[in-house]
């Protein structure tokens, strides 16, 4: 191993390091720089080989020498093998990798590294490198150190005393909980129409038992509209889980059913839900009127959900419109289109979908405005221009009183919201729209004042730069807005909002020019190549995984992150489905018209979640496909999660570790869906893995004798292998699970690599139990040499503390020097003994690593005396 940091098969050097690195690197590096320059000149001060040399990666860290744990700016990437090249910025992300040893990427003299050596000793000796999984990314290293109770100050680790602060995010948990299908239902003697009926429905039957939230309930929260200032009333509750579930939470909320809460008063609120109820009542007039009712005591707004047709769901026998179930219920089962139909005719208003059956209906006109206005924004926690002017500390305190620094410590909290309002608007923000207008115009005079401190005291370019990415961030959210209005009928310009007025005038100067913008990014969704710009845009920050020309593919959090384009295509997709955030991934496809949402079992809970609904989105033809997974379609796995979310997301360091690991064992296809889970799971326990906690664990089952181990062996060719056993027809089975294993590795990283190289190979000696070495006659030394595997004495013990496993082979009509060469080169054996060029060699694989080669030589007695031989030597020439 040359110079450098090696970190799972890649070697890191900064520049400094490459002019005294070995040719054969500084070659490839010159290579893959060259291919490189073909497009874009890399602004690299780090590069990245793997040890193969097929990847060289050239990497950014602006702040290499000046921060102890440098974070990457940006990096490419070159396949020397496909010619294949990669980008990824990190400049915008609030959880970029950062880099740890750096002292080991630089010369051994270069000036100031025994600082960073020192940096380091620092850091082991409390532990904080013991974890490889937290410590690759900014935020989970930092909370590590504050964890182990020290603070970063300078390339010093510093303990955190009693008078220091730690400062924390406090992360607020959404409404969560299972998603229920029907609802209450309403009775026809309530709404107090009759009709004889050959059947009527037990709608009683259809309220679920719920553990958590109902799914129009949580896009209320996901919307913001239980924040505490709005009622609301459950038209139809059921079994009123929801009811006390908000209660609980503080909220104003109450409900009514005719079968479980029939003595509860309805009352109008600002909220009402009317949830899974119209698709259970079978009859046409009471639907009619129990949906009517409810948006007669809707305020603000309605929320109306239903079930949707699954193209997998069985129907059940068919009963009017709907079916009638063997539990004696009824359900009608709608498209997404018929119900946002049906709530059109009756309503007269139009409804908006934001879920999988869950449709907004909005009496207050201006709350529907800021609703769709928010809703296809660009949310991000903006990162603050630190203040040029900090409070000094009091030991540093200068001896000049700093009358400014004074008055933004005075009014600090009422500045820093004024400067996010004024990041999130994009504009000078109007006196109307600051919380905190009185202690401002009490402090500097006026609002335009107090700007313009604000301005001054974040810097003048820094506030500049800041407020310019601000007002395009804004304009493209409002482009993405206008877009998605020409769904609907348009709004005089008098009855917008104010705030959405003001908007007009600062972006776009008027009302025309801004549906005129909208209009155009709303059409140019029909650009393809507009369409794969964008995606390859948003890969290279970090936003899914891009198949090139197909498709891009992400977790449905990171799609308010997209350039403005891939907001207005998802959000037209949204129009005909709704709320695409019910979804894990989202799927866009670059040529097709096509938007895919997949929903999996526990996306975040799990490493390798499982589809349980596919939902494909065609807009060219206005059509929605449904395809859930069950007894009748196994749910598959979703294998690289890791490629789907990024360094942002909570559990994404482990998911990635993961993923690499699954990678290491060759498993799994270089693209495609992968194998479905009953093969997977074959796959891996033939190599001996298994999952357990969402991490690949050895298994602990005992394989049959015929089962496969490796690709080319099984495990009775290894157990019953050699003379004696064969004499004496000992059983000679492993008892320990953890010998199959190493046998399986044996197999797998030594002999299956010779035999796919010279032929098959011949046992002479393979596992041997402690019965099997009672009765081999002569000298064998099991303490020592690896045939016991894991097997364990009386005590307990391993009978060979050595561990792994071993063998003694031949390959017929090969010279067997050149055999013992090529597994010495080739394959990560542990040790190796040679005997002769006509007989068996001995080779192990185990956890040492010693990578030992020992010759037998014939000593002056004729008894064989081993020699340990330095690997280069033995691949150079036979010693004498």
């Amino acid at each position: 191993m040359g110079s450098g940091k090696a970190v799972a098969g890649r070697r890191y050097l900064h520049r400094t390091l490459l002019d005294s690195a070995e040719p054969a690197l500084t070659s490839g590096v010159a290579a893959a720089l060259e291919m490189l320059r073909a497009s874009v000149e890399p602004a690299f001060n780090v590069v990245r080989v793997a040890e193969d040399g097929s990847e060289v990666a050239f990497l950014n860290y602006p702040d290499f020498f000046e921060t102890p744990f440098p974070a990457l700016k940006e990096s490419w990437r070159v396949d020397l093998t496909t010619g294949e090249t990669g980008y990824r910025t990190y400049e915008d992300s609030l959880n970029p990798p950062i880099l740890h040893r750096k002292e080991l990427l630089l010369p051994g003299d270069y000036p100031g590294r025994a600082e960073y050596v020192a940096l380091t000793e620092q850091a082991e000796s409390i532990g904080l490198f013991d974890d490889p999984k937290r410590i690759g990314y900014r935020r989970q290293w930092e909370a590590l150190v504050a964890d182990a109770g020290y603070r970063i100050e300078g390339h010093t680790l510093i303990p955190i005393g009693n008078l220091d602060g730690v400062a924390g995010d406090a992360v607020e948990g959404d409404l969560a909980g299972v998603e229920a299908g029907e609802g209450g239902v309403l009775s026809r003697d309530v709404v107090g129409l009759g009709g004889a009926l050959d059947w009527e429905a037990a709608r009683h039957r259809t309220a679920m038992v719920r553990y958590g939230f109902s799914a129009p309930v949580q896009t209320l929260a996901r919307h913001g509209f239980l924040n505490g200032r709005y009622r609301l009333f459950d038209y139809g509750c059921g079994r009123g889980d929801d009811v006390r579930g908000l209660r609980e939470n503080g909220l104003d909320a109450s409900g009514w059913d005719p079968y479980f809460a029939p003595d509860e008063p309805i009352a109008a609120a600002d909220i009402v839900n009317l949830g899974f109820v119209i698709n259970v009542i079978e009859d046409f007039d009471e639907r009619l009127v129990a949906l009517t009712r409810a948006w007669s005591l809707a305020e603000r707004l309605m929320v109306v959900s239903v079930m949707l047709t699954n193209q997998n769901d069985p129907r059940g026998e068919r009963f009017r419109d709907g079916v009638m179930t063997q539990r004696g219920t009824f359900q009608r089962y709608y498209t997404q289109s018929e119900i946002k139909a049906y709530l059109e005719q009756v309503l007269d208003e139009e409804p908006i979908p934001v879920a999988p059956g869950v449709l907004y209906v909005f009496r207050d006109k201006d709350a529907e405005q800021r609703f769709l206005v928010e809703r296809y924004s660009r949310r991000r926690n903006p990162l603050r221009v630190p203040s040029t002017r900090p409070a000094p500390t009091p030991r540093d305190r200068p001896a000049r009183r700093d009358r400014a620094a004074e008055r933004y410590d005075a009014y600090r909290e009422p500045l820093e919201r004024l400067w996010e309002t004024w990041l999130h608007l994009g504009r000078t923000p109007d006196k109307s729209e600051v919380d905190d207008l009185l202690p401002l115009i009490e402090g500097f005079g006026s609002l335009g004042k107090a700007l313009r401190f604000l301005a001054e005291q974040k810097g003048p370019v820094g506030a500049q730069a800041a407020l310019a990415q601000a007002e395009q961030a804004r304009i493209a959210d409002l482009e993405v807005y206008f877009a998605l209005q020409q769904f609907s009928r348009r709004r005089a310009y008098r009855h917008l909002d104010a705030g959405l007025q003001r908007d007009i005038k600062a972006f776009f100067g008027d009302y025309p020019a801004a549906l005129e913008a909208g209009r155009t990014q709303l059409f140019r969704i029909a650009d393809t190549e507009a369409i794969a710009d964008a995606c390859r845009a948003a890969a290279e920050h970090g936003l899914g995984w891009l198949d090139p020309g197909a498709s891009l593919q992400l977790h449905s959090r990171l799609v308010e992150q997209l350039p403005a384009l891939l907001r207005v295509y998802v959000g037209a997709a949204s129009m005909l489905y709704g709320d695409i955030r019910e979804a894990d991934l989202v799927k866009i496809h670059i040529g097709s018209g096509k938007l895919s949402l997949m929903r999996y079992d526990d996306f975040d809970g799990r490493v390798l979640p499982r589809m349980v609904e596919r939902v494909k989105i065609k807009l060219r033809e206005q059509d929605i496909d449904y395809f859930a997974y069950g007894e009748d379609f196994e749910p598959p796995y979703l294998y690289r999660k890791s490629r789907y979310i990024n360094e942002e997301c909570d559990g994404y360091p482990e998911q990635l570790a993961f993923d690499e690991a699954l990678d290491a064992l060759g498993v799994l296809p270089e693209s495609g869906y992968g194998p479905a889970p009953g093969a997977f799971d074959a796959l891996l326990e033939r190599q001996r893995w298994t999952i357990a906690d969402n991490a690949l664990v050895r298994s602990r089952t005992i394989p049959e004798p015929d089962a496969p181990c490796g690709r080319s062996l099984t495990y009775r060719q290894l157990i019953e292998c050699g003379e004696t056993q064969a004499a004496t027809g000992q059983v000679n089975r492993p008892e320990q699970p953890e010998s199959y294993t190493a046998l399986c590795d044996l197999a797998t990283q030594v002999l299956d690599p010779v035999i796919e190289y010279f032929g098959m190979i011949r046992l002479t000696y393979g596992f041997c139990s402690a019965p099997l070495a009672k009765a081999i006659p002569g000298r064998i030394d099991p303490k020592r040499d690896q045939h016991a595997a894991h097997e364990r004495n009386r005590l307990g013990h391993p009978i060979c503390s050595r561990l792994g496993a071993a063998v003694d082979f031949l390959v017929e009509d090969e010279d067997m020097l050149e055999v013992a060469r090529w597994v010495v080169a080739e394959t990560p054996f542990d040790r190796l003994y040679f005997y002769g060029n006509d007989k068996p060699i001995h080779v192990s694989y185990g956890p040492d690593q010693s990578r030992q080669v020992v010759l037998m030589l014939p000593g002056p007695t004729g008894r064989l005396v081993p020699k340990c031989v330095p690997v280069e030597r033995f691949l150079d020439a036979l010693p004498g």
